[in-house]
């Protein structure tokens, strides 16, 4: 009867563990095709548009990609570092999880059409790495065809 409680509580903690380590993880994006032929349209050539201006964003983008200022398509990327939030109304995420301190968000664009988002709230301050994951997952949805 010992060993059997002994292996319960050995198995409740290793589910608590990976309860806690993997489910409070918020690095996980959110992509939505709004366009599904995208989806199944070869890209060409992407225009670069970073808002606010942020030289680091556009370096690491330029050194994955070669971007072409008279694309239709355009790759639209808007980020913010610094988030606060001092609503009560967040009191428990705050505690429980945290709050993110800023967010990424590319999306795919042709004229005002949305074709592609991807987005992703980050702990810390956007970096080349967050850019890099972020590219790579539009690589893989998308069949981008002119890259570096």
């Amino acid at each position: 009867m010992i060993g059997l409680i002994r292996a319960l509580i050995y198995l409740f903690t290793i589910f608590f563990t990976l309860l806690f380590t993997v489910g409070c993880q918020d690095t996980h994006a959110l992509v939505n095709v709004y366009d599904k032929s995208i989806l199944k349209t070869p890209i060409t050539c992407m225009k670069l548009q970073i808002f606010p201006q942020n030289v680091m964003i556009e370096q690491t983008m330029k050194s994955l990609y070669r971007f072409d200022e008279i694309c239709p398509l355009r790759l639209a990327i808007s980020y913010k570092n610094g988030i606060t939030c001092n609503s009560t109304f967040n009191v428990q995420t705050k505690s429980i999880n945290g709050f993110p301190s800023s967010y990424l968000n590319m999306e795919l664009r042709q004229g005002l059409s949305l074709k592609y988002s991807y987005y992703v709230d980050l702990d810390e301050n956007v970096s080349e790495d967050d850019l890099k994951a972020g590219f790579e997952r539009i690589k893989k949805d998308l069949l981008i065809e002119r890259d570096r």
